[in-house]
């Protein structure tokens, strides 16, 4: 079976918004979330200027299924573009006839039209869109809480209702610690899919996201992804 699923997590970039996420009092939420949405595209602009290694490994019920390394850099569409490293996916089985054949085609074609929605509900997220997290602010549905030395700012209802996506900073470093996602596919109960994202810094100080894990609770499919070796393009 044959399951790939591209969460194009290198875009979800974070710069360390400006001193107010520590500064300012509780109740400027919006305001931070402004300078969230302004920060995102500052440090994106940074990491155009890196290509990187990215690998992918996807397990469905605990077992893994696909283990990937690919060679990463953005496009002038400011698409990332992806070069796969490493040894080749072993061939597929050849296909199976009569009644068994039958049932296991037919699960190969629900998986794949699953994964296909998976894919497309995370590109909602990931990267975070910044004319969303302004909706979100025109609709009030954004709140900030400070603790431990954490601003968290959390967006509600962001792509479908009863969704949460949670911008996590460092009030003393200014930088991202995470981005999560909690969001489902059609049933908020049975088809809850989570995005975990942790990042790290470059030492120009560009963030980029370390490893996402992506967890489709419906059908126990897990892709961990891991990015890392960023150097600037054409270096080798």
């Amino acid at each position: 079976m044959k399951i790939r699923i591209n969460v194009i997590v290198p875009l979800l970039i974070l710069t360390a918004a400006t001193a107010a996420w520590s500064q300012q009092p509780d109740g400027g939420a919006q305001q931070r979330a402004s300078d969230l949405k302004q920060s995102i595209a500052a440090n994106r602009a940074r990491l155009m200027k890196y290509q990187w290694m990215q690998t992918t490994q996807v397990s469905i019920k605990g077992e893994t299924k696909k283990d990937s390394t690919d060679m990463c850099h953005y496009g002038p569409d400011g698409k990332v573009v992806k070069t796969p490293v490493g040894p080749e996916s072993p061939q597929q089985q050849p296909p199976q006839h009569g009644l068994k054949g039958r049932i296991v085609q037919k699960k190969v074609s629900e998986m794949k039209d699953y994964t296909e929605r998976l894919k497309s509900l995370v590109s909602h997220y990931a990267p975070p869109d910044p004319e969303m997290i302004q909706n979100a602010i025109q609709s009030g549905n954004v709140s900030l809480n400070v603790a431990g030395g954490i601003a968290t700012v959390t967006f509600n209802n962001y792509y479908k209702p009863g969704d949460k996506v949670a911008f996590a900073l460092d009030t003393a470093t200014k930088k991202p610690r995470s981005y999560n996602v909690n969001t489902y596919l059609d049933d908020p109960k049975n088809d809850i899919v989570t995005l975990a994202n942790q990042f790290a810094s470059l030492p120009d100080g560009t963030n980029y996201v370390q490893q996402t894990v992506l967890d489709a609770q419906g059908k126990q499919i897990q892709v961990t992804t891991t990015n890392s070796n960023y150097t600037p393009v054409g270096q080798q």
